[in-house]
């Protein structure tokens, strides 16, 4: 038997050897299509090589792509389970020319895939074209040996292609299989094209034309092929089956689901155990490629998937989570196609088993006030609007939950009250934030959000995307267009422009739409917590609600932000472990060129922490271990150790973002609640430095840093001048320290002699005031009193206690000047202190020299004033008073 994972391997070796390049899956979240939520078909990451905007280094191309229809206009979700071909999640093979060959080699590839490589019948083979496409007509019946009844014309856009309302389109022809009489249904065109005998298997799309606005078809300059197979429904045919869920693959998760449940999966619950197994691949899928459950846009859309998967597991009787136990059946199938799911294989399994214990507590609370609501409820009975309101907004049953749990019952809902109660609680939120005191020029994003709802952000996974252009603002109000020169605010459907939040800097860079307008975006700010707003200016041509636009992050930035977002966590690690656990973040800032983070601390960080610090943060970041992101509640975030970041506000879930490993590498280093965007691993980052450390406020420190080429940079700088200040010192930078300790002590030493000669130029010499015979005696008192230029008002205090210990007994006054200010010191020996006071006296020289107040001990005072030129007074007063 051929397993899926052969079925694939051939699929896409027989396009290799037939010049094909086989490219890898494009991500499950488009990033060229800001139409759709998430890719549904083979050739959604060609769109742009299609149309002529991208063009690639290949001519032919195959894939096999991951696909998911459970949201938009594409929406499976409530069908899978019930029938045999239904899925959220499936693989689309394909093989695509893009302007390189055309209907006959596309005809002929897939005649000899199919019968001479997969081994099918010819004879259970037919086709269906369009009906004017009589080139197709004749191809198959050339290459395929096909009867015109095998040839079925189909007039229906069913069987013509376009990729909108404008742009490429074409004829199709599809490839159906017969699975014989013995099932009911008959051939496609026919009444009974509904039954399930006839299976289209592969749909040709044959891109010739130009859809243009006026409704004219113009001819491609180069028609192009695209392809698409259902895997799961080849791999059926091929195994002999007529249920999709009875290959292989399908039935190894449809047991998985059995093993962990204990039952049979062919049982009375064999409808949950196919909904369980469609639903954990387009789960883990999701996950894998960075959709987390959330409460909006693409993220609720997997909440819904998941949830419907555990409500069928709560069906079968299940109390525990278990939908994360089937993780690695899942793995070991499609591990190898899709690498992916190996790397989040730990994520995905924590986010399912947190996800399915919340929605486990929740469900038993909501059904509980369900079952109350409808006791007295028959088939055919109304659910009122409010009570399932109450339901969504108490418990977070989604209204299709409760409808889902209804339905056996056959009890409706009344959907319009359910609307009522919505748009009644939105009023309220309204008019509670318009009593909060915000800015009136902000209710303009109050408006958007209720209208658009939030921004769908993409910049976790990717730095360009293309998204809508959902509303234009231009000085703070909403406007249809704008032209080149204007300033704007832009929102959008999605983004990979991060919003400033948390501290991190809001991206930059540039969008250009369709029409070829460009805005320089020059900061992204976050509204309301869920409004992306790109803030920048119109620099050539006209932009209009409605446009579809390129967004394209300026790489740069962004990285230098990553890095030093991610050095922030691991500081904020570090302190903690080598400064205490008081050590708790009080702001932070994350620029491109540096980091700034404020901690609790009720001192100094020292000379010597830092360094210890620093270097214990460059080991992690040698280190390179993987940066992980995980989903959770806040509690359950907190419960496991992760840090909540000082001034965010937290929702119903949080990103635990972990990194670096301690010594007993048992626990992430660092684990923070945190929803900015941060480096793959943590070598990214390159090197740290700090240059700074200081205080905010009492008990609050700063640290500034420097990660990556701005650390390099820093530190080659600081080697430069280290090396300049060598050759000054004509000393080699090792013995640079050594060398101006030397110089340090030397200049100490000379300072010390010239004090030392200034004590001796103020207080020796007969002609001077000190010496035995130079002291004057004023009413029996030995004085000592005189104005000093160049002497340092510092050392006064040392001078008159030199003067006292030749005096014996006695009173000195100095004054020192210095740019016209004048420092003055009164001294005297304590025999004196009973019968004068050096403060009285001091204050007597301060007010002739214009100063006010001056203080010090009965035998030593000190103080000043702004006249210098009053010094010769100042004493003569000093005088007067001893005399009087």
């Amino acid at each position: 038997m051929q397993t899926v994972n052969d079925i694939r391997t051939t699929f896409l070796e027989f396009f290799r050897k037939n010049g094909h390049e086989v490219v890898s899956s494009s991500p499950l979240v488009p990033r060229n299509d800001p139409t759709l939520m998430f890719t549904n078909a083979g050739m959604v990451q060609f769109k742009n090589v299609f149309t002529g905007q991208e063009h690639r280094d290949y001519t032919r191309a195959t894939t096999s792509q991951k696909c998911v229809r459970a949201g938009g206009k594409h929406n499976d979700l409530e069908n899978v389970g019930h029938t045999a071909r239904h899925h959220t999640f499936f693989e689309m093979l394909g093989n695509f020319s893009f302007g390189d060959y055309f209907k006959e080699d596309a005809i002929e590839f897939a005649w000899n895939l199919i019968t001479r490589e997969y081994g099918l019948p010819a004879d259970k083979l037919l086709v269906t074209v369009y009906h004017t496409d009589d080139e197709a007509h004749s191809l198959w019946k050339k290459i395929g040996g096909l009867s015109d009844d095998r040839i079925i014309r189909i007039p229906t856009s069913d069987n013509f292609w376009s990729m909108g309302d404008t742009g490429p389109c074409g004829p199709c022809s599809e490839i159906f299989f017969d699975h014989g009489d013995h099932i009911w249904g008959g051939p496609p065109g026919s009444a009974n094209e509904d039954g399930d005998r006839f299976i289209e298997i592969w749909n040709l799309v044959f891109m010739q034309y130009e859809q243009l606005a006026n409704g004219t078809r113009l001819d491609l300059p180069k028609p192009s092929i695209d392809t698409g197979m259902g895997l799961e429904r080849v791999a059926a045919v091929l195994q002999g089956k007529h249920d999709n869920y009875d290959i292989d693959l399908m039935r190894a998760l449809v047991e998985a689901s059995a093993d962990v449940t204990h039952t049979d999966p062919d049982g009375p619950f064999n409808v949950s155990h196919r909904v369980v197994a469609d639903h954990l691949r387009s789960t883990s899928f999701l996950i894998a490629d960075g959709v987390l459950p959330s409460n909006a846009g693409r993220g609720n859309v997997l909440r819904r998937i998941m949830r419907r998967a555990m409500r069928h597991l709560h069906m079968i009787g299940t109390k525990e989570p278990l939908m994360y136990k089937m993780v690695p059946a899942l793995v070991r199938k499609m591990g190898a196609a899709y690498p992916e799911l190996v790397r989040a294989q730990a994520l995905i399994e924590e986010t399912l088993k947190l996800e399915e214990h919340g929605f486990k507590t929740m469900l038993d609370r909501g059904l509980k006030m369900l079952d109350d609501a409808t006791l007295d409820m028959g088939a055919g009975a109304v659910l009122p609007g409010e009570v399932a309101f109450k339901l969504y907004d108490t418990y977070g049953f989604p209204l299709d939950l409760t409808a889902d749990a209804l339905k056996p019952r056959k009890i409706e809902i009344d959907e319009s009250g359910f609307s009522s109660a919505m748009a009644e609680q939105k009023a309220k939120a309204r008019a509670a934030w318009s009593g909060s005191g915000e800015a009136a020029t902000e209710e303009v994003w109050f408006d958007l959000n209720d209208r658009l709802g939030a921004t769908e952000f993409l910049g976790y996974e990717t730095e360009s995307a293309e998204g809508v252009l959902t509303a234009i603002i231009v000085d703070g109000t909403e406007v249809d267009a704008a032209k080149a020169g204007d300033t704007v605010a832009i929102l959008a459907n999605q983004t990979p422009f991060f919003g400033e939040s948390g501290g991190q800097q809001g991206d930059a860079g540039v969008i250009k739409t369709a029409s070829g307008a460009v805005i320089e975006i020059a900061d992204t700010q976050k509204k309301l917590g869920s409004l992306h707003v790109h803030m920048g200016k119109v620099v050539s041509g006209e932009i209009k609600t409605g446009d579809e636009a390129g967004f394209k992050v300026d790489h740069t930035r962004r990285a230098s932000l990553r890095a030093n977002h991610s050095a922030t966590h691991l500081l904020h690690a570090v302190m903690r472990k080598h400064l205490g656990g008081h050590v708790t973040q009080k702001g932070s800032l994350v620029a491109p060129d540096r980091l700034r983070f404020d901690v609790s601390h009720p001192k100094p960080v020292t000379a010597e922490e830092i360094a210890v610090i620093e270097a214990d943060v460059n080991r992690l970041v040698r280190e390179n271990t993987e940066v992980v992101t995980r989903l959770m509640t806040p509690d359950e975030a907190i419960e496991i150790g992760a840090m909540a970041l000082f001034g965010e506000k937290y929702g119903d879930e949080v990103r635990v973002v972990s990194m670096g490993l301690p010594e007993d590498k048992t626990y992430a280093y660092s684990l923070e609640l945190c929803g900015g965007t941060h480096v793959k691993r943590t070598g990214d980052i390159g090197q740290f430095k700090i240059v700074s450390e200081g205080a905010v406020s009492s008990g609050v420190r700063r640290i500034e840093a420097l990660c990556g080429a701005d650390a390099a940079n820093y530190m080659g700088n600081r080697d430069r001048l280290l090396q300049v200040i060598a050759g000054d010192l004509k000393a080699t930078p090792e013995d640079v320290p050594e060398r101006v300790r030397a110089l340090q002590d030397e200049r100490r030493r000379l300072e010390r002699e010239v004090s030392d000669l200034r004590k001796k130029l103020a207080t020796g010499g007969a002609g001077g005031a000190g010496g035995s015979e130079g002291f004057k005696e004023i009413n029996g008192v030995k004085t000592a009193f005189k104005v000093l230029e160049g002497i340092p008002a510092k050392e006064l205090k040392g001078m008159v206690d030199e003067l006292r210990s030749q005096m014996g007994s006695g009173i000195a006054a100095l004054i020192a000047l210095d740019g016209g200010k004048a420092s003055i010191v009164v001294g005297m020996t304590e025999d004196l202190v009973n019968t004068h006071n050096a403060v009285d006296l001091l204050r007597i020289g301060v007010a002739e020299l214009g100063g006010k107040g001056g203080g010090g001990r009965p035998d030593m005072a000190q103080g000043g004033g702004p006249d210098g030129d009053k010094a010769a007074q100042a004493l003569a007063a000093i005088e007067a008073k001893l005399g009087a």
